[in-house]
């Protein structure tokens, strides 16, 4: 029992930033949950967590075995649920993974949603923008924009976004309107980087930017004010398109769309959390207004 003890509290790291927060997520001290790291590494004799002047880091090791005590306790959870006839209640953790801007624009609602339909369920929510590996990360469910590599994962498709150009009317009144992506080379163009490197039916426009901006936000509040054409995923201007802030142009040329899916493990036999959101989830996007704009 306390081996198991210990890898519940081992298992506390993960979706924690520090070992204080993951002490206070299973109601322990950090001594408590450091005596029980210890005792792990002492039976496994291996190093679990990296210890250096600037804090606590997880080993190569640690991280592995972070991952497969995710996966293990989950095990456990379930079947114990399962036993107990309870596999048909959503409650206990679920770890999703959102990239950032889409949760900005488009999961914040249903993510409330979803808590106010199931209040047992405690969500631990991750805002990354790569590819994740759910299994060695202890993710539930991934919400992910783009072409999937090939895996064991069950995916549910819930629309498509595009890469789009647009302006603020206001700009396009003063500066005309661009037929070609070769004349935005004579336009203000507002990007992340310089130069401009953006793809277009028939080849890709190599210009200048007039305007850099770190943050995808910013680049939108520029556009908005009349500063520029920015080049960004639909979904963060949908709003801003549907209100007439902003305008699309060249859709002509624009690249194909991406599609959205909802990713998750375990698939049938996946606990009733994890089927709950991903249904919810599927539900809620399937007709968002973000995915009507291709």
């Amino acid at each position: 029992m306390e081996r198991y003890r210990d890898m519940q509290l081992f298992a506390a790291l993960a979706g924690h930033p520090s070992l204080a927060s993951a002490a206070r997520s299973v109601a322990v001290s950090g001594p408590t949950l450091m005596r029980a790291v210890a005792r792990l590494e002492a039976r496994l004799r291996v190093a679990l967590l990296e210890r250096s002047t600037r804090g606590v880091s997880l080993t190569e090791a640690g991280q592995a075995y972070l991952a497969d005590c995710v996966r293990l306790l989950a095990a456990v959870d379930a079947a114990q649920a399962s036993a107990k006839g309870m596999h048909d209640q959503a409650q206990g953790y679920l770890r999703v993974f959102l990239p950032l801007l889409f949760s900005r624009y488009v999961m914040a609602p249903v993510l409330a949603g979803y808590m106010d339909r199931y209040p047992d369920v405690h969500l631990v929510a991750h805002y990354h923008d790569y590819y994740p590996n759910l299994h060695e990360e202890g993710l539930d469910v991934a919400i992910l924009v783009g072409e999937l590599p090939s895996s064991s994962l069950v995916a549910r498709p819930v629309g498509h976004v595009r890469p789009i150009l647009c302006a603020s009317p206001g700009y396009l009144a003063a500066h005309g309107e661009p037929r070609h992506p070769d004349a935005l080379k004579q336009h203000r163009l507002i990007a992340s980087t310089d130069p401009v490197d953006w793809a277009f039916k028939g080849g890709p426009l190599k210009a200048r930017a007039r305007l850099r901006c770190t943050t995808v936000q910013g680049a939108i509040n520029a556009a908005v004010q009349g500063a520029g054409l920015i080049r960004c995923l639909s979904y963060p201007v949908h709003e801003h398109l549907l209100s007439g802030e902003l305008c699309r142009v060249l859709p002509d040329y624009e690249p194909p769309p991406l599609p959205v899916h909802v990713v998750y493990r375990d698939g049938r036999h996946a606990p009733m959390r994890v089927r709950s959101f991903v249904d919810h989830c599927v539900a809620a996007l399937r007709g968002h207004p973000a995915f009507q704009l291709v």
